[in-house]
């Protein structure tokens, strides 16, 4: 569920990771719910929501977010036995960051070696597989 007072939200994904068989770890990103009603495609990734941030004035142009992300997922690539574990993400909408909110109410321009817009998320706690 958003907070509040932040942007909206743009995918819910899940990260699995894994120990193959030579005992090096793995990681994987699947985007299970997307904002506007739209459906992961076939590569499990979003649509762009064309979600942008005006750098000039920290305004931002979502023409899509969402105030609440759920759904209900199954590894498609699930195989018994294998050590693994999973978390959800969230990720919102970007917005500036915070050193460039600083600039614009300075009226300086934001610093060139930093990046301006930041795109906020919060994480699960994982649980592990045998």
């Amino acid at each position: 569920m958003r907070d509040a007072k932040s942007y909206g939200l743009q995918r819910l994904q899940m990260v699995k990771g894994w120990l193959k068989a030579d005992g090096s770890s793995a990681e994987k990103v699947f985007d299970i719910a997307c904002a506007g009603d739209q459906k992961p495609g076939r590569d499990h990734r979003c649509p762009d929501n064309g979600a942008k941030v005006d750098v000039k004035t920290c305004k931002a142009t979502a023409k899509t977010s969402a105030n609440e992300l759920k759904t209900v997922w199954r590894d498609p690539e699930y195989k018994a036995g294998q050590q693994a574990f999973y978390y959800v993400r969230v990720m919102e909408n970007p917005s500036c960051r915070w050193s460039t909110w600083d600039a614009l109410r300075a009226g300086v321009p934001p610093r060139p070696d930093v990046e301006a817009t930041i795109q906020e998320r919060a994480y699960a706690s994982p649980i592990w597989v045998n």
